[in-house]
């Protein structure tokens, strides 16, 4: 293991932070690094939102679902996938040309482009001491945000990402298994279950510690929670409105 690996195997959400701002150097560097994240062939279908204001992060903190740590973070990144610096520049070198901004394969470069940058942010973003939490509330008024934040057609914000020096130590929360995840030279059915068998177990002793023994649900009982209830359904509508999932 190096110093890499080492700052990789001890990410943990930080959810309260110190009063300490988020230096213009610091966002700088932080942002750069995200810049030198993998992007399918080349397009950096991304843009990043850097919010400080107090009263603009009350207002996001709100509609995340009143997640308070999105007012009380230094700096709160926003990161939106981006077709419409593409678009732009299609017309001007290719006018009058059909064009697919709108289909669902560069809706999923742009979203992967945003997550690829966000990720290598975070890492940046700690190795300088930092602290980071990723806000998937963003979406739940999706619509209200994009235009909180003026984003034009062929922009949607995929997440919000808190950052600041951590006010909490925070624990690790056990992933699963090795095996669950990584499959050799094919995907075997009966690994992936077997792994979850033993990320149960993992899970419900982590979470009966962590809430001082008053809840105990392993990991693919609180999945199928999840996946049961219906979640950001307006999705699909507003991306479409927003000119993605044309073609």
């Amino acid at each position: 293991m190096n110093d890499t690996i080492s700052l990789l195997m001890n990410h943990r959400s930080v959810r309260r932070f110190k009063s300490d701002a988020v230096t213009d150097e610091q966002l700088a560097a932080i942002v750069a690094a995200g810049q030198m994240a993998s992007s399918s062939s080349n397009v950096q279908a991304y843009t990043v939102i850097a919010v400080t204001e107090p009263s603009l992060k009350t207002k996001l903190a709100g509609l995340a679902g009143g997640q308070a740590y999105v007012e009380q973070c230094p700096a709160f990144l926003v990161w939106c996938a981006d077709l419409y610096r593409l678009k732009q520049v299609t017309v001007h070198h290719q006018p009058g040309q059909p064009s697919y901004e709108g289909s669902v394969e560069n809706y999923t470069v742009a979203t992967i482009d945003a997550a690829l940058a966000a990720q290598n942010a975070a890492v940046a973003a700690e190795s300088l001491g930092l602290g980071i939490v990723y806000i998937g509330g963003i979406r739940t008024k999706i619509a209200e945000v994009s235009e909180l934040l003026r984003l034009p057609e062929l922009v949607y914000p995929v997440f919000g990402m808190c950052i600041g020096v951590p006010d909490q130590e925070g624990s690790l929360r056990p992933r699963l298994p090795l095996s669950g995840v990584l499959h050799m030279n094919g995907y075997d059915k009966n690994q992936t279950m077997k792994a979850v068998d033993l990320y149960d177990h993992t899970s419900a002793e982590y979470l009966k510690e962590r809430t001082g023994g008053q809840r105990s649900t392993p990991w693919s009982e609180q999945m199928a929670a999840r996946l049961t209830e219906p979640a950001r359904l307006q999705m699909k509508s507003f991306l479409e409105q927003k000119g993605f999932l044309k073609q």
